[in-house]
């Protein structure tokens, strides 16, 4: 039997996926082929590596109550915002209250690289909004707007008009300052004035106007790692489904290349290189010993018989066979792997490897890996 090509929704009720660029995340498209005419009403769906949030989305689409795990502010945040209910005009009347809040910012990053990205205007305001975000995110409009800001603070500048709030930038990872304030210089691109509360406006009408009807979940920030908070996620309802996408082996730079957007959750105004909360990627061995810890702890929220989808692959900088690796992470999980399934490669929507690789090789093809928890 032959299953008929999924059909994703249209129009305003998906857009709001797009609220914040991640440079790893996979199709929409994937989730919800895996739950729709799978899932019953009711299954709860499980993220142990939520990134933006695309599995936890796909999930409200169909109507799912689904659980986000993930150690980085962004992606928390990123997916927090995906499962709110506002309707536009309310987040713009949350961003004129918090600036009403903050008149003066206490924080106002300074240097060479802060003059070069963001008009002076610009950054007072952004630094008002990152204030008082701090002070107080915990309403559905604060955590929207929060996620329409990190989804703005950096990106390409047209030609006319205002899609962002920085000068010159690529729009899914933050450029190093010693090269940003290179690239500006050498070509004469300076910050514009923009609009900040018209910017919010139009981001809020995109993201919020006609979004699905609200789901119940849940999004925890933490590694995934640590078994104690899928113990809490337990008491909230057994989980039938997994659908995740785990870092590839080699993958570390989740923080660095997303550090404007964890400065302004709260982070410092430099990178940081640390790798804190992250996959050991110090071997292969200690990789799949790492990935199966998560396992093992998604098995102990899951019923009998759940199933896990797991879309993984390898990238240029570290050329190792993903399968047996991924293979490797199942052991003594008690989940059991039985269909393995080409996925295309990640030069197909634009997913994680195509990120990382280096001159003119291509990205290499990706794995669908589906297991079940023995009942």
């Amino acid at each position: 039997m032959v299953r008929a090509r999924t059909v994703l929704p249209s129009g305003s009720s998906a857009r709001l996926n797009g609220i914040c660029p991640y440079f790893t995340m996979f199709p929409l498209e994937f989730p919800y082929s895996v739950l729709s005419g799978r899932a019953r009403p009711g299954d709860w769906v499980l993220d142990p590596f939520c990134g933006r949030g695309t599995t936890l989305f796909a999930a409200r689409l169909l109507g799912l109550p689904a659980l986000g795990v993930d150690s980085s502010p962004v992606a928390a945040a990123a997916s927090e915002a995906k499962l709110v209910n506002v309707s536009p005009d309310s987040v713009v009347g949350t961003a004129r209250r918090v600036l009403e809040e903050v008149q003066v910012p206490r924080d106002v990053p300074e240097g060479e690289f802060w003059e070069l990205a963001y008009h002076p205007e610009v950054l007072r305001d952004l630094c008002r909004l990152r204030e008082g975000l701090l002070m107080n995110c915990e309403s559905d409009e604060r955590k929207a707007l929060r996620a329409i800001l990190l989804g703005a603070l950096h990106g390409p500048r047209p030609k006319h008009g205002d899609s962002y709030l920085s000068n010159q930038s690529p729009r899914t990872y933050a450029p190093k300052p010693g090269y940003a304030v290179r690239f500006w210089k050498a070509r004469g691109l300076r910050p514009r004035p923009v609009d900040v509360i018209g910017l919010i406006a139009t981001r809020a009408d995109r993201y919020y106007a006609g979004c699905p009807p609200r789901v119940p979940g849940v999004v925890a920030m933490s590694d995934s790692r640590d078994p104690g908070v899928f113990e809490r996620l337990a008491r909230l309802g057994r989980v039938r489904w997994v659908v995740t996408s785990p870092p590839y082996y080699g993958l570390r730079t989740y923080l660095q290349d997303q550090w404007l957007r964890l400065w302004l959750l709260g982070g410092r105004p430099s990178v940081d290189y640390t790798v804190r909360g992250q996959l050991e990627h110090r071997s292969p061995d200690a990789f799949t010993e790492d990935l199966g810890r998560v396992w093992r702890n998604a098995a102990a929220v899951c019923m009998g018989g759940a199933r896990l989808i797991v879309r993984f692959g390898a990238i240029n900088d570290r050329r190792v066979n993903p399968l047996p690796l991924i293979e490797g992470s199942f052991r003594d999980t008690g989940w059991r792997v039985w269909k393995v399934c080409h996925a295309a490669s990640a030069e197909r929507g634009r997913r994680q490897a195509l990120h990382f690789g280096r001159g003119n090789r291509r990205a290499l093809e990706e794995l669908d890996i589906w297991a079940s928890l023995d009942a």
